[in-house]
């Protein structure tokens, strides 16, 4: 499994965004953001650094492997 990078939530904003993801809305801190054609929403708390184990999380729902992710960074 490889190491996911220490990145804050607006980092990570940005990096979705250059596929697709755009944001639909915020609640509080966090930053929902939806794709054209998926029922999926991504929610990405805006105000610290994610933790791996949430990383990693919305990496799979994004539908992108850890390598592609980082090469969006």
């Amino acid at each position: 499994m490889p190491k996911l990078p220490i990145i804050s939530g607006i980092e990570a904003i940005k990096a979705f965004s250059k596929v697709g993801w755009i944001p639909h809305r915020q609640v509080g801190s966090h930053v929902v953001l939806r794709k054209e054609g998926s029922k999926v929403t991504l929610s990405v708390p805006k105000h610290k650094e994610l933790k791996p184990g949430l990383l990693r999380h919305l990496i799979k729902a994004a539908g992108l492997t850890v390598e592609e992710f980082e090469k969006l960074l």
